[in-house]
């Protein structure tokens, strides 16, 4: 068996901010793959703006390093669950993964999601233990949680002798003990091309190429990302493109890309091993297997995560539609919805009864709101529906997703915590003291249990809890309610401005979350009640002049800070009779039934029901 020894191609693994892509920066600036002069922003594999501002990885992408005149292809996936859409595609590319875990933090909820996935494809793994120059850093315990959560998770012998490097990607030192640190990541190379197999060169036999990353450029319209599994490609070469029905059609590759650094390269011939993007067909879809005319055979079809969470888009009706937006209606938001359905293959988009409304499945809130805000950013205005957690059947039992918490808190918090996560059905697996006035609970909470559940547990710790959870499966659904909010909202009862003294009136009823001057409608949430009830209030209520002077003319008047939501606090709110309307300038929350008698009706009725 020939192998191609000039090239290795590898994945980078970790849970989010534990220095991936950090991590990739240093090896493409110690490479020499960029000219002295080039000048490369940080975190150079993060392109998309929300990607740069939340300082987490979205999309999949790939580069490629040259070193000592080989070739390392390397690709940097997402670490959060909600993307495990992007990770799963990525290791089917790939021969080998760099799991990279923080010195200090050590395994993470993400890491076991990212690391079980490599390890079923039984990927050979490298461990790069990362940011060994924090001062609290532990070394020698986190390897030891490394290797117990490999022997967990089901490796095999040759996965578990897995070499360890550590480094500082910030500081761009890398080397094979902890104390023992150069000012390059020569030691990562070496243990890359050392470990990491070599493809097998079948460059002889018919072709087969997985499409497994979607591209578009204006020019040459939709791109194909993959591996040449086997044989040759070249530009030019008719060949048959097997879907996913079993049916086949032709084409002509009009374009073949290779990549070095960060740049897309046309080259004219790819043999197996590499991994290349190709053009020439406007319906190439991920999982279809490109193949010569004479050998029609498809590889395995990509399995990939089922959504665990759905939610309702639908055109905003409020009296404010169509003000701050572009595009509104709901052929303009439906063909919005089926391009993203083109490249992102965790997304399920299902019409419903009415014409402008769907059904919007995802793998997590993160998941549903970034694509929200990539909408809201390009001018779309939509309103959307308290987020469902999916329940399917199972052997005839009802079961609902699961997910698996860890949540790292003050000594003094963690009663709480664990109160407030009992009462959302959770169940403490593991409890560890770390020392230093912090321990470290694990969970198994039903994801309904979580929604809304982020802002309750930074107020209950004071903003000095860390919280992490990822999806782990799909269990019996959890007896009677779990979670929801308990307090009810103030409600806006007229059209108007809300005025200074109409949130000083109301002050003592809740918290508010207008501003004075922001424009209010009839139905409009202006606050939280710090009751269970929802209650109608006159927000634009003007204090009345009169022609005696007030003893408390001189004084100022202030109010308190108003709470501002972001879009994912903002959805996570919601109750099952309120919509979030997003526009590319508001987020809002409202009352389904905007007009109050209306809305007292309905609740009678539905009591009574």
């Amino acid at each position: 068996m020939q192998l191609r020894e000039d090239i290795r191609n590898i994945a980078i693994i970790a849970h989010v901010d534990h220095g991936k892509t950090t991590l990739v920066d240093q090896l493409l600036k110690y490479s020499g793959t960029f000219r002295e002069n080039e000048q490369v922003n940080d975190r150079a594999m993060d392109t998309n703006d929300i990607e740069r501002e939340r300082g987490i990885t979205i999309l999949a992408k790939n580069t490629a390093i040259k070193y000592n005149d080989k070739s390392i292809n390397i690709l940097d996936t997402p670490g959060h669950a909600d993307f495990g859409g992007e990770v799963e595609r990525i290791m089917k590319m790939v021969d080998g993964v760099i799991l990279v875990v923080d010195a200090y933090e050590g395994t993470m909820p993400q890491t076991r999601f990212v690391l079980k996935k490599a390890l079923e494809q039984k990927l050979t793994p490298i461990v790069v233990l990362n940011k060994i120059d924090r001062p609290n850093a532990r070394p020698d315990d986190v390897v030891d949680e490394v290797l117990d959560l490999f022997i967990e998770l089901g490796a095999d012998d040759e996965q578990l002798e897995f070499p360890v490097v550590y480094a500082s990607a910030l500081n761009g030192t890398s080397g094979t003990e902890p104390d023992n640190q150069v000012e390059t990541m020569d030691p990562v190379f070496t243990t890359i091309m050392d470990h990491i197999p070599a493809p097998v060169d079948t460059q002889d036999d018919p072709l087969q190429f997985q499409i497994t990353l979607l591209d578009y450029n204006d020019y040459v319209g939709r791109i194909g990302v993959g591996r040449v599994v086997r044989g040759k490609i070249s530009v030019g070469q008719q060949v048959v493109v097997m879907k996913k029905d079993g049916s086949t059609k032709n084409f002509r590759i009009s374009k073949l890309f290779g990549f070095i650094g960060l740049k897309r390269m046309e080259i004219q011939e790819a043999k197996a091993g590499d991994i290349v993007a190709i053009a020439g067909m406007d319906d190439i879809n991920i999982g279809e297997t490109i193949c010569e005319h004479d050998h029609p055979e498809a590889l395995p079809w990509l399995r990939i995560d089922e959504p665990t969470l759905q939610m309702t888009f639908l055109v905003n009706n409020s009296p404010f539609a169509g003000r701050e937006g572009d595009y509104i209606t709901s052929r303009r938001i439906e063909e919005r919805l089926m391009k993203q359905l083109e490249t992102d293959v965790s997304l399920r988009v299902d019409p419903t009864d009415s014409p402008d409304a769907w059904t919007v499945s995802g793998r997590g809130e993160l998941h549903l709101s970034i694509l929200i805000e990539n909408m809201r950013r390009e001018g779309y205005e939509l309103q959307l529906s308290k987020p469902q957690v999916i329940v399917k059947e199972i052997d005839g039992v009802k079961c609902e997703p699961y997910e698996r918490v860890q949540v790292d808190v003050p000594e003094d918090y963690t009663g709480g915590v664990m109160e407030s996560l009992g009462a959302r059905k959770g169940e403490m697996i593991d409890m560890v003291n770390q020392g230093n006035g912090q321990v470290r609970i694990e969970f198994k909470v039903p994801s309904r249990g979580l929604i809304g559940y982020s802002t309750e547990f930074m107020s209950q710790t004071r903003g000095y809890g860390i919280l992490n959870h990822t999806f782990d499966a799909y269990e019996p659904m959890a007896n009677g309610p779990v979670g929801g909010r308990r307090e009810g909202v103030l409600v806006g009862m007229e059209h108007g401005k809300a005025s200074t003294y109409g949130i000083m009136q109301l002050e003592d009823r809740g918290v508010i979350f207008v501003e004075p001057g922001t424009e209010i409608y009839t139905g409009m949430i202006v606050g939280e009640h710090n009751r269970e009830n929802d209650l109608t209030v006159n927000i634009t209520k003007e204090k009345h002049l009169t022609n005696v002077r007030s003893s408390t003319k001189d004084q100022t008047a202030t109010i308190r800070k108003t709470r501002q939501m972001t879009l994912e606090e903002a959805i996570e709110y919601l109750n099952d009779d309120e919509y979030c309307e997003v526009t590319p300038e508001s987020i809002r929350l409202r009352k389904k039934i905007l007009n109050n008698n209306e809305r007292e009706k309905a609740a009678k009725k539905s009591k009574l029901g």
